[in-house]
């Protein structure tokens, strides 16, 4: 596969971006071009999105469209969803995709569909199968009312994404139960939780595929201990494992284990057994919902023309303000209190998969990969970090979540809410000219605008799975490896030695800076 810097349609963006994308006003394009807005919006599963706002036009989605040729971006898609090993630097398949598929499959909805569901048959046999016994299991835990709270002890994508779908799906939780996620092993945190507990009415959750993760077992034998000295006897009863080291959680105390497969990646496994707190927090059907909106959002990505691709248009947009228009960072600025944990899901989805500086073959790039990628629910965020993102010297595209239908009953609130999602977008376009320079608000700060008609299980499925994609979608293009995380692995080896220092005092063979950390901090 060529990569992106190696395409002519690589060069032709940038003479493009010269001529005229660097000056382009997405304010006049709306008032010339009647058809704008219904070029540059689409309905994909799920979700509504207006991309109307953002500095490009037909001609610049062309070139897009052509450099995603180029790169054979199609053929790296059918090859990731046909369990090829694209994760080449660890020689693994790519298939949380296979997580969200029905079986047995009553109708194939295309040829790629097909393709994918033969070429896996053993792999979705394995998974159904899992699935099934970890479903039963969360509808016996819901059904057991001397449980009363769940603690998910886990870190990384074994924390954020339940964390965060749990949250976001509160209107479908069940009331007969507490849900507490522990993650950092700062001791704080999970103090804070078990102060609250009895351990009689208390399930434990570690949730890590290897079962030696420092901080999740660090604070699974602190739990296990609070539990025994609290009068806990039945560790099996109370103690259940997300885990592939079956040995390890035995040795532990348990026997109740959910095992998931070295082709999920962690920042992909919350459709895994990963997702139990959640299956427990929702319930078996509308887990099932949440999987079959991810999976409709694959076939769409699978599916539709490039040109029609949501997942597609938006990674190329994200390549052509990273690359070209040169935007270090991007806001994600959900207007739903329950999606409050969705930008920081996004960014180890984003940042840990598109962080790279080589491609595949270890070659230092020329260009830049994964923005920055932050944000706060609104209205929060307007009163706190708006202020750098109308008058700052800096363009950080934004990104609005709305979800038309509310899940209370003050509907004041929510078209209020609502209101403001639509004026922030507006504002960012349109600004406000003044001689006064203080009040001046430049405009033509592009912005994207994603509408749910509900948060159900379904749509947040989707919404997840269409940023999945979109990350796979610029990855590809500037050919790296988006599914190893070897940046996660340096700090935590090092932090076994300094950890031997602290207890020791002996700073020899470190840095000075080092050094007097240690002696500070002993």
């Amino acid at each position: 596969m060529l990569r992106c810097d190696q395409t002519a349609a690589w060069n032709q963006l940038g003479e493009h971006f010269a001529s005229s994308g660097k000056s382009f006003d997405a304010r006049t394009a709306l008032a010339q071009d009647a058809s704008r807005v219904n070029a540059l919006s689409q309905a994909a599963p799920h979700v509504f999105a207006d991309l109307s706002k953002n500095r490009i036009d037909a001609a610049t989605e062309a070139l897009l469209m052509q450099l995603a040729r180029e790169c054979g971006l199609e053929v790296q898609r059918d090859a990731m969803l046909s369990g090829e090993a694209i994760n080449s630097t660890e020689n693994r398949a790519v298939l949380h995709t296979l997580l969200r598929r029905k079986q047995p499959v009553a109708v194939i909805e295309s040829a790629q569909s097909a393709t994918h569901l033969i070429a896996n048959a053993d792999k979705l046999s394995a998974v159904h199968s899992v699935l099934k016994a970890m479903l039963a299991y969360a509808e016996s835990i819901r059904a057991d009312d001397e449980i009363t709270d769940i603690v998910n002890i886990g870190i990384g994508g074994s924390d954020l994404g339940p964390a965060m779908a749990t949250i976001a799906l509160d209107e479908f939780v069940t009331p007969k139960k507490r849900f507490h996620f522990v993650s950092n092993v700062d001791g704080h945190e999970l103090a804070a939780t078990l102060k609250h507990l009895k351990a009689k009415n208390t399930l434990f959750l570690i949730a890590s595929k290897t079962f030696t993760t420092i901080e999740t077992m660090t604070n699974a034998e602190s739990a296990k201990a609070w539990f025994t000295a609290q009068g806990g006897t039945d560790t099996a009863r109370h103690f259940a494992a997300l885990t592939t080291n079956v040995q390890a959680a035995n040795a532990f105390g348990i026997t109740t284990t959910f095992g998931f497969w070295d082709w999920v990646g962690g920042r992909y496994s919350l459709w895994s057994a990963i997702g139990l707190p959640l299956a427990i927090a929702i319930g078996a059907e509308n887990f099932r919902q949440f999987l079959r909106g991810a999976a409709d959002m694959d076939e769409h990505f699978a599916t539709a023309p490039l040109e029609k691709n949501l997942p597609v248009r938006l990674g190329l947009l994200d390549v052509w303000y990273r690359n070209f228009h040169g935007f270090t960072s991007r806001c994600v600025a959900p207007y739903h209190s329950a999606l409050r944990r969705f930008p920081a899901y996004l960014q180890q989805l984003e940042m840990e998969s598109n962080g790279k500086r080589v491609d595949k073959a270890g070659q230092a790039l020329p260009f830049h990969t994964s923005p920055v990628v932050w944000g706060e629910p609104g209205t929060n965020g307007q009163h706190a970090f708006f202020q750098m993102l109308h008058q700052g010297t800096e363009v950080i595209p934004l990104e609005f979540v709305a979800v038309k239908h509310a899940a209370h009953a003050m509907q004041d609130h929510h078209t209020k809410l609502l209101a403001n999602a639509i004026a922030q977008s507006q504002a960012f376009l349109q600004g406000k000219s003044s001689e006064d320079g203080h009040r001046h608000f430049p405009g033509n700060r592009p912005g994207s605008f994603f509408v749910l008609d509900a948060l159900t299980p379904a749509s947040l499925g989707a919404l997840i799975a269409l940023y999945e994609h979109r990350v796979f979608v610029s990855g590809a293009i500037w050919g790296i490896n988006s599914f190893d995380q070897f940046g996660v692995e340096l700090g935590k080896v090092l932090a076994k030695d300094v950890e031997a220092r602290l207890l020791s005092g002996n700073v020899q063979g470190v840095d000075s800076s080092t050094a007097q950390l240690i002696s500070k901090l002993q």
